[in-house]
């Protein structure tokens, strides 16, 4: 999975800049949490920490772990696993392999067929390209959905569009019945967990997922090798797991998985699909289109494929079947750590995932060759006396394709620990060459806007922040600015990568970066490698090192601020803006009154003026305060997010317990804001409305009660 995970909010709303945060943090150089002694030494350790990330160490590394394919449970990943942990320790860092297990499917066959009106056989394959000699290479596993159901089905065929609830109405409306039949959905529109997960709700038997190219392919630009985008018979693989119920080992919810632990029968797993489902190509879809008849499908329904697009009434039979083998396979998390000078107890988590569905060059390897990188320069500056206060871990998870499972048996075996010493988690995954990318909890935000102002961008002069916040033109998005607010704000994470344990189930303090990028049209194919990597992403390799530099700078004010950095102002005003935003939602039979949530907002936005004010006078006391005084206020900062949390958790899936950010029940990657109330407004349940709304307010309120005991604390510094 990627920053696509978060591509689909990137474009939040404006919102007003506190005036305390401009006093502590827009003025000068000034970096939030530290005094004028301590930002001084930050600083020189910075900038030598800026210097060490190198192109020629990126590119060299990203050759030598995708030089195969190495998806999770395989002994090639196990290998990439144990490369990097020599790596880790060769830089001088302490490092070990953490080991779990998980249900990890691999086909044993698959095969499509149409049998009516015309006798067709799908290729399920990749061809090589020549040009391409990684796109030969043996053990590259077969095109499938990992979660898919067993089954040998014969159904006529119907075209459901992206394949969304949305897409179902219309088809009830036009008096088009799926049940019993086998369902066509396009990539694209939600998450592709989601297109299977409808078809089996609403009576399908089996379901294809293909790769239009109006949205992945030569509608968008030249194809592979030619340009960057998919080509025809370019299939995107994926996991087809029900993780908006829960992520991880579908067999130990709850629970780590290691070896010889405790898992559920898969007849008892709920977050498997029922159905077969495979995912195909523009190439093998084509036939399967083109044959259908009945009416002609809506303007948005239409792709980019030489026909006319029809719904399909019976007149195409398609035989699907797929067999899975639903084995238990190793995992392995490398995990390093910086033991903390002062506040060993205090924990700053930063990884990346190692496992790719194939090669991986871009999905994870353009993320993960950078946290190597930071790596090696904390690393080298350890050797130069430089001590965090707080401890430093590192993380490169394993078998985060499948449905972020070691990060989240990783959470389940440690959460206690977790729970208690957990300040930040930050997280990585596939990165590109464009502008700079975050998403996050929105306490952080003050923090990151002062990271982006701090380091250069690495095509100009500028820093990182200027190019954030500069209007340009995409031409993926009809040449519309893709900032034309020109204010810095951080997108809400909902799911697709490791922060999500972390941040929804834990509730700690999260953060999701890298650089923008267009890897959409080699992503989970075969041609994710080396060579699409280097001709049409970070082709000079500078991306990864800026990227080294954002996480290195992020992870060590993290991990060194007398007081940590975290800020209330913009997170109030980008609640209320969620509560506006569900007040306008159309179609609201009962109108949802949001006065609870509104006047805890304008609480805790009172109570964070008051502690930016108070910040300001402790600043120069900070050298003097005792270390007690100081634990108990970062204690307490950092368990903000904790607040934010609730028990039982959202309805119909308690594993998701943030109040305030979660994945959509149907969209699974893109974000749903205040969750609980948004989810019952928008499938018309006033009374789960204002259940939502009840808990909304009450874990703002808590937060405010917490924000004001850390005041009266810097207060008497």
């Amino acid at each position: 999975m990627t920053l696509r995970a978060i591509s689909t909010v990137l474009a939040a709303a404006a919102l007003a800049v506190p005036s305390a945060f401009l006093l502590h943090s827009a003025a000068g150089d000034a970096i939030r949490g530290f005094d004028a002694e301590s930002q001084a030494n930050e600083i020189k350790w910075e900038q030598q920490a800026r210097a060490i990330p190198q192109p020629a160490r990126v590119r060299a590394m990203m050759e030598r772990l995708s030089n195969q394919p190495h998806l999770a449970g395989t002994p090639q990943s196990k290998a990439v696993a144990e490369y990097i942990l020599g790596q880790l320790k060769e830089y001088g860092l302490d490092a070990h392999i953490e080991q779990y297990e998980s249900m990890l499917p691999q086909p044993r066959s698959r095969s499509l067929e149409m049998t009516a009106p015309t006798a067709f056989k799908a290729k399920l394959d990749e061809p090589v390209v020549p040009e391409d000699k990684n796109s030969a290479d043996p053990g590259m596993v077969a095109s499938f959905n990992a979660f898919s159901g067993d089954g040998d089905v014969k159904a006529p065929l119907v075209y459901v569009n992206y394949g969304v609830p949305a897409d179902y109405d219309l088809l009830k409306e036009k008096g088009i019945d799926v049940k019993g039949k086998i369902v066509i959905a396009r990539y694209g529109g939600s998450w592709r967990g989601i297109k299977p997960k409808v078809a089996q709700e609403r009576g399908a038997v089996g379901c294809l997922i293909y790769s239009d190219p109006h949205e992945d392919g030569f509608y968008q630009g030249d194809v592979y090798p030619k340009g960057p985008y998919r080509p025809s018979n370019g299939i995107q693989r994926g996991s087809v797991l029900d993780m908006v119920l829960y992520p991880g080992d579908p067999l130990s919810p709850g629970w780590a998985s290691e070896p010889g632990s405790k898992r559920l029968p898969i007849s008892e797993a709920t977050t498997l699909m029922k159905i077969p489902v495979i995912p195909i190509s523009a190439s093998d879809a084509q036939p399967l289109l083109a044959s259908l008849g009945g009416a002609v499908v809506p303007e948005a329904w239409r792709g980019s494929l030489p026909f006319t697009y029809h719904f399909g009434k019976g007149e195409t039979q398609v035989h699907l079947k797929v067999q899975m083998d639903n084995s238990t396979r190793p995992l392995y998390d490398v995990i390093a750590k910086i033991p903390g000078s002062e506040s060993p107890d205090q924990w700053i988590l930063f990884g990346n995932h190692h496992d790719a569905w194939v090669h991986g060059a871009s999905d994870p390897l353009s993320g993960a060759t950078a946290q190597m990188e930071t790596a090696r320069a904390l690393a080298e500056l350890t050797r130069k006396g430089w001590k965090p206060k707080r401890t430093i871990m590192m993380a490169f998870w394993d078998g985060e394709e499948y449905g972020l499972i070691g990060s989240t048996e990783y959470m389940e075996k440690h959460a206690d620990e977790l729970s208690k010493k957990l300040v930040a988690y930050v997280n990585s995954d596939s990165s590109g060459s464009g502008r700079i990318s975050i998403g996050g909890s929105h306490t952080l935000e003050a923090f990151m806007m002062e990271v982006a102002r701090d380091v250069k961008d690495p095509t100009s002069a500028k820093s990182l922040l200027e190019t954030y916040l500069a209007p340009r033109d995409n031409p993926r998005r009809n040449g519309a600015a893709t900032n034309p607010t020109g204010e810095f704000h951080i997108s809400p994470l909902g799911s697709g990568s490791d922060y999500t344990p972390f941040l929804q189930h834990l509730g700690v303090a999260s953060l999701n970066i890298g650089f923008e990028g267009e890897d959409g049209g080699v992503y989970h194919s075969n041609y994710d490698d080396f060579y699409w990597y280097s001709h049409f992403s970070d082709k000079d390799f500078t991306h990864g090192p800026a990227l080294a530099q954002v996480t290195a700078t992020a992870v060590m004010r993290l991990a060194g601020a007398p007081v940590l950095p975290f800020e209330f102002g913009r997170f109030s005003n980008t609640v209320l803006q969620y509560a506006d935003e569900i007040e306008k939602l159309p179609g609201q039979k009962t109108k949802t009154d949001l006065t609870a949530v509104r006047d805890a907002v304008a609480k805790v936005k009172k109570s964070a003026g008051a502690l930016d004010t108070a910040w300001a006078a402790a600043l120069p006391k900070l050298a003097t305060a005792t270390p007690a005084k100081l634990a108990a206020i970062n204690q307490i900062l950092y368990s903000s997010e904790r607040n934010l949390t609730l028990d039982p958790g959202l309805p119909g899936r308690p594993w998701f317990r943030h109040r305030i950010y979660a994945p959509g029940m149907y969209t699974g990657y893109a974000v749903k804001t205040l969750p609980g109330i948004r989810e019952a407004v928008e499938l018309n349940r006033p009374e789960e409305a204002i259940v939502q709304t009840k808990q909304a307010a009450q874990v703002l309120n808590t937060l405010n009660d917490q924000l004001i005991r850390a005041e009266k604390l810097l207060g008497a510094l």
